[in-house]
């Protein structure tokens, strides 16, 4: 089964931001890190991103204006004062109408790790897990920090790039600490039990979507019933688990659809269905049109 396509950072900002203005900015191996204005990127944005994945971690801080994302199955806007994240492997897409201001910072897992990091801090930020909460209210004071920090990291990247990592690191863990702080769970339920299964079900979800599409698949990883499962996630998310699953076979189809010149049958393959024509309905039912019909929709676009 084929992968689907994911984007480098630079192949990604050639094709939806093409500008030599802005790959000026980007300095060293854009794969680790990279940072810069919002202001300076979103201007090049031409045309609407369609749904896409990175290896690496992203993010934006908004300090005027707002900025609107889908990030998987759900839509986000943010303001002033507000962080959204997008997690390594996640999907997302945007359009290119959006006026702010801020930052962009685009991180793999390795800059958290080595000497001045540890896989614990991994661990700890549940804003960079597919299933923790991606957009984050600043309060006034950290608001202020998490500028500082910006700042000071743009400041070091665009003078000297990667080269000296024990600057860049340290603060990019600061301020990941302080978004940690003020972090609050998509769910503030107390029951910890239905919490722990439901997140271990979206993470289990979005790792074996192309073959996996039975509760009774996820349960059995879990060791529950499908029953256990089904009250935990419903309770905890108000959706049924059967819709998380249908959600997700729809977000790959997606990302397949717009980076890929597969046919649809081979689509319907690659995320599962033997059947076309069950794939079709099921596309349709959430996206309102037929996979055909977003293809043409995305290559209009």
């Amino acid at each position: 089964m084929n992968e689907i396509k994911v984007y480098d950072a630079r192949a990604f900002t050639s094709r939806f931001m093409p500008s030599r203005e802005l790959e000026a900015l980007l300095k060293g191996d854009l794969n680790k890190f990279l940072m810069c204005r919002l202001e300076d990127m979103y201007p090049h944005v031409k045309q609407t991103v369609p749904p896409s994945r990175s290896l690496t971690h992203s993010c934006l801080y908004i300090t005027e204006g707002s900025a609107t994302m889908k990030i998987g199955s759900e839509q986000y806007r943010v303001g002033a004062g507000e962080m959204l994240f997008v997690p390594a492997g996640q999907v997302f897409s945007f359009d290119e109408h959006d006026q702010n201001k801020g930052y962009f910072c685009n991180f793999h897992d390795d800059m958290l790790l080595g000497k001045y990091g540890n896989s614990e801090l991994l661990k700890e930020f549940e804003f960079l897990k597919v299933w923790g909460n991606p957009h984050i209210v600043l309060g006034k004071a950290t608001a202020q920090f998490i500028l500082h920090l910006f700042n000071r990291i743009l400041e070091e990247y665009l003078e000297c790039g990667l080269q000296h990592m024990n600057i860049l690191q340290p603060y990019l863990i600061a301020l990941l600490c302080e978004v940690n702080r003020v972090y609050k769970p998509a769910s503030v339920s107390p029951q910890t039990n239905a919490v722990s299964i439901t997140n271990r079900f979206r993470e289990l979800v979005f790792q074996h979507i192309r073959d996996r599409h039975m509760v009774s698949d996820y349960a059995a990883m879990l060791n529950i019933s499908p029953s256990h499962l089904n009250k935990s996630v419903r309770t905890i998310t108000r959706k049924a688990p059967t819709k998380w699953i249908d959600e997700a076979i729809v977000l790959e189809a997606k990302v397949l659809l717009s980076q890929s010149d597969f046919p649809i049958s081979e689509v319907a393959i690659q995320v599962g269905f033997e059947d076309q024509s069950y794939f079709t309905r099921l596309f349709k039912r959430y996206e309102g049109m037929t996979p055909t019909e977003f293809r043409r929709m995305i290559k209009m676009s």
